[in-house]
């Protein structure tokens, strides 16, 4: 109840107009920052749409991390931020490239971002994605293993295992001790550093207490493994011959011939990391717990993976992304003097913030967004700015085809070998673990082992090989 008046009273307050050195921008609550920040964090969802119920598709909002910012959510001006040129607006100035490093593409702007993307892109498209799918499914089975059958348990751990061995071998080109020492160090260093992102906790301050003495000794361990690997990548004969990320990285060259030093690489590993582990991970536990309150769909599918199709399984991952978006927003930082976005006139400096979760939520968009509905997308592609769990424009996640692959694979994997019970639990709420929203019990299952035509004929095969 108190939560309920709360949000009420933060979304209820209207400011006057808002014009400040020609700028011209939106209303929205004059509550204290902090108390904002509380309450966004306490009830994400009911303030996110309390707020564009009260003030439409922008307005202003103050927050820490953020400070006071302009949020949006209309399809055209999010296209127009994601498309308009760095010159005009790129990326925040708090960003996770305080966690993930100056090489990374979170920290990179302008004429080095676009660079370094264009080194990056080729290993994430085409034929080289085909190349990874024996490793995803190899590990989703070897982690379905240890499911128990008959018995609840939460899926989001186990999703974690999957897609962290298989960035690790994909993109790491990981083996042997090193593939162990990062498979121990990197999940606690992840959560670590997601948490650090969005608390404004200064370096240098407070001393052994500052939270980021641990997470600088994290990233310590993280780069003397790597170190390893770049040394034994390039005395490998065959490094040319290699498929995975690091090897390419390590051969990639600029226009002008260069190439990217160790450190930049190691900025982009772990980004890869960061952006392709958590998030997969995440939306693949969303999958689960939708699926087991959507019984008719999930017959579905299993007729399908069954029959040797995709489709509806594709369109569940796009409306998994829609209805339950990972990442719930993401920003931009106006750098010229001014820009003019849509309605808004924005002053230099202005921070502007696109609400991935009310652009999925908007019934124009969506006729009854809320349901959680996959044949909205059979034979029917999502258009990249009423969709946009991958952001969009020059800053659209590097990883989305590879996530997508990833995705797909495991739900195959997952279908195909088990039967997922179905539930009339309620909805798992959202859950905030630092950078990305989870399903707040993990995404519980039941599971048992089923034969279908494939594992039958695999069983039946291995059973006719002479002793």
């Amino acid at each position: 109840m108190v939560l309920r008046r709360t949000v009420k009273w933060y979304s209820s307050v209207p400011r006057k107009g808002a014009s400040v050195s020609g700028s011209v921008l939106p209303d929205g609550p004059t509550t204290p920052r902090a108390l904002q920040g509380a309450i966004g964090l306490a009830a994400p969802i009911r303030t996110m749409r309390h707020l564009r119920a009260r003030y439409g598709s922008a307005f202003m909002i103050n927050i820490p991390i953020f400070g006071r910012a302009l949020m949006i959510s209309d399809p055209d001006e999010v296209k127009q931020l994601f498309t308009s040129p760095p010159e005009l607006v790129d990326n925040f100035e708090m960003n996770l490239g305080r966690v993930l490093g100056p090489g990374s593409f979170f920290a990179l702007e302008g004429e080095a971002h676009k660079r370094q993307r264009k080194l990056l892109v080729p290993p994430f498209h085409g034929r080289r994605l085909a190349t990874y799918e024996s490793i995803v499914e190899e590990e989703a089975v070897r982690e379905m293993a240890s499911w128990p059958e008959g018995r609840e348990f939460a899926t989001l751990e186990s999703m974690m295992h999957i897609t962290l061995n298989v960035i690790l071998r994909a993109v790491f080109g990981a083996e042997g001790a090193e593939l162990q020492e990062l498979r121990d160090l990197l999940p606690n260093f992840v959560k670590y550093g997601s948490r650090l992102a969005v608390l404004p906790i200064p370096r240098g301050r407070y001393g052994r207490l500052n939270p980021w003495v641990r997470f600088d000794r994290y990233r310590g361990e993280y780069d003397a493994i790597v170190e390893r690997l770049f040394a034994k990548a390039e005395a490998d004969p065959q490094l040319a011959e290699r498929e995975d990320i690091l090897a390419m990285m390590l051969q990639a060259r600029y226009d002008d011939g260069s190439r990217m030093t160790h450190s930049q690489i190691a900025d982009q590993l772990l980004t890869l990391l960061t952006a392709g582990h958590e998030t997969t991970a995440t939306t693949l536990a969303w999958a689960v717990e939708r699926l087991r309150r959507h019984p008719q769909v999930l017959r579905r599918l299993v007729d399908e993976v069954d029959a040797g199709g995709s489709e509806l399984r594709e369109a569940t991952i796009w409306e998994v992304q829609r209805v339950r978006p990972v990442i719930d927003v993401t920003g931009r930082q106006v750098r010229a003097e001014s820009m003019q976005l849509g309605r808004w006139t924005l002053p230099k400096g202005q921070m502007v913030i696109a609400s991935l979760f009310l652009v999925h939520d908007n019934e124009k968009l969506w006729p009854n967004a809320s349901r959680f509905d996959p044949d909205r997308f059979v034979g029917d592609r999502p258009d990249n700015y009423s969709w946009v769990p991958f952001g969009g424009g020059a800053r659209r996640c590097i990883g989305a085809a590879f996530a997508h692959l990833e995705m797909n694979v495991v739900l195959r994997t997952m279908l195909r070998d088990f039967r997922l019970d179905p539930t009339r639990a309620a909805d798992e709420r959202w859950h905030n673990r630092g950078v990305a929203y989870a399903p707040a019990k993990g995404g519980r299952a039941v599971v048992t082992r089923r034969r279908s035509a494939a594992v039958t004929a695999r069983v039946t095969e291995t059973a006719e090989v002479p002793a």
